[in-house]
């Protein structure tokens, strides 16, 4: 937690996360929802008055503040924090290459089998509503080390499933502990980097998201095409998230600062015996029935407040369904068009991720260095969240042009060569859209980051969830190429979203309960910019 500093009448916030300008011209403002919220949690900041010189208080410089942990250990948690969530979209893809396997062996319809992977994403839904919120209470370690626990349990239980009943229990089972990187992942990065780091860090970790799903198919098609037990994609599976959970046993501290302050004050109390020291979470008890309405309500209560978070949700719940749905799709035009066997129909979709991995270079070598730049042009105010959404003023017609040129290029009678390189495009704009929302997100909610990206999570894995299951009867009845338009013509409709945001994000901001932020003034010496009825426009 840093300063928390005067300046011309606003109150310059900086707790643990990134610093946020906040109106204090009105004096009910001095106790927003989201000052409650911060004091709650971090409790006083340096130059604030503490409630009793016995509350204990974590410093901006202090060794024990994620923040000033050294860089390569925080670039190894950034990478962990990855490689968990790719853990988990793996696993919900992996089936779609033994699909064949699973309904000769059972004797499924075709629709049944597609729920080992909907049944999975769906436990996405419910996850979240547990381990964000759980997190804010307990911390992110131990969140973790259940959830990925009771995960490999349930990867193994599928591997030795003997009837079609208990593969579905257990995949839904999974896909609910699997989504605590979904959740908390994100929340861990925004515990250990500042604002001007963390575009950088999101930028590599936004991969993980839909590598995982790219990824899947071709591992479990080349695993069919080796003549391998379907048994054995789930052993990969169990083997994988085995070695996650060591490693989160062994190399993941806890890295929430609330509960950090908790241990300090227990260890204060104990060295002194002076009961009297106490952490601010430590205060914000609650009873059982309070406690279920805070992990399950919250949320929720912030996505329907709040209609900016809506619409992103919509929007990332729309580009997240369609991911899924290319897993039906994509068989419909390569394996039945141009009778690719399932090992290089898997192989079709490295594009996407080839797609993500030139975004994330794209954004590093251009992007980055102009937010940096931006950082010290405001400062010594933070960087309004707008300026996150330029990445997506180029995904978003990126993601919708890649919908008609995978349509329309999908005859059997065209060259594979012209649908497969459609995943370009569509893989950058992915990563640029997701890049760009996610670090708005947490720019704008961070003091409730954990639920704000939980109650996403659960409406964009709705989506994932459910546009597989009718996939293949409108690529059926539509035939691909209508269908793809189907799909670009909503894209197309939802791509002013992110250039609506930028122009008009800050005015949304000023009347939202939990994100009242304010854009930061420029410096004098910056060039001039419009400004009308108190509000500066972002510059790029």
């Amino acid at each position: 937690m840093t300063a928390l500093a005067s300046i011309t009448g606003t109150q310059l916030e900086t707790s643990s996360r990134t610093p946020t300008f906040v109106e204090s011209s009105d004096p009910q403002d001095e106790h927003d929802v989201n000052s409650e919220f911060e004091h709650e949690a971090y409790g006083p900041a340096p130059g604030e008055k503490a409630e009793d010189p016995f509350e204990v208080a974590m410093g901006a410089d202090d060794p024990d503040n994620p923040k000033t942990w050294s860089p390569t250990y925080r670039w190894y948690l950034t990478m962990l924090g990855a490689v968990l969530v790719l853990n988990a979209t793996f696993a919900s893809s992996a089936p779609s290459g033994i699909v064949g396997q699973l309904i000769e062996h059972f004797s499924l319809s075709t629709e049944v089998a597609i729920l080992t992977i909907s049944l999975f994403v769906a436990g996405y839904c419910v996850g979240p509503l547990i381990w964000g919120p759980l997190s804010e209470q307990i911390g992110r370690k131990p969140v973790f080390i259940i959830s990925f626990f009771v995960y490999t349990v349930f990867q193994a239980a599928a591997a030795l499933s003997p009837n079609t009943a208990s593969i579905l229990v257990f995949r839904f089972i999974g896909g609910t502990f699997a989504a605590a990187p979904l959740a908390n992942s994100g929340a861990v990065i925004s515990d250990i980097w500042d604002a001007s780091t963390r575009g950088k860090a999101l930028a590599i970790f936004t991969l993980a998201p839909f590598a995982g799903p790219s990824l899947g198919p071709t591992v479990s098609g080349f695993m069919t095409v080796a003549g391998v037990s379907w048994r054995w994609v789930f052993w990969v599976q169990t083997i994988f998230a085995g070695v996650c959970l060591i490693l989160i046993i062994f190399t993941l501290p806890e890295t929430y600062v609330p509960v950090l302050l908790v241990r300090r004050a227990k260890k204060i109390r104990k060295e002194t015996g002076d009961d009297r020291y106490w952490a601010p979470l430590e205060r914000n008890k609650m009873a059982i029935g309070q406690r279920l309405k805070h992990i399950f309500g919250r949320p929720f209560v912030i996505l329907f407040r709040e209609p900016m978070l809506m619409v992103i949700t919509l929007y990332m719940s729309f580009i997240y369904g369609v991911m899924y749905l290319l897993f039906e799709s994509y068989p419909i035009v390569f394996a039945q068009g141009h009778h690719f066997n399932a090992g290089f129909s898997g192989l079709t979709f490295l594009p996407i991720f080839v797609g993500g991995v030139l975004s994330v270079i794209a954004y590093l070598a251009i992007f980055n260095p102009q937010y940096t730049a931006a950082v010290e042009e405001y400062a010594p105010a933070p960087v309004p969240p707008e300026f996150r959404l330029l990445t997506c003023m180029w995904g978003a017609p990126l993601f919708t042009i890649s919908f008609f040129w995978f349509g329309w290029t999908s005859y059997p009678s065209i060259s594979y060569w012209a649908p497969i390189l459609s995943g370009l495009p569509m893989g950058f704009g992915i990563s640029f859209l997701f890049l760009g929302l996610f670090n708005y997100m947490i720019d704008a909610y961070l003091w409730v980051a954990a639920s704000a990206l939980s109650a996403s999570t659960v409406v964009r894995s709705l989506f994932g969830a459910g546009f597989p299951l009718f996939a293949n009867q409108m690529y059926e009845k539509l035939d691909p190429r209508w269908a793809s338009t189907l799909l670009g013509c909503i894209a197309l409709l939802m791509m002013p979203i992110p250039f609506v945001l930028r122009r008009y994000g800050s005015v949304i901001r000023k009347k939202s309960k939990y994100a009242p932020t304010l854009p930061a003034p420029p410096k004098p010496s910056a060039a001039p910019s419009s400004e009308k009825n108190g509000d500066v426009a972002v510059k790029v």
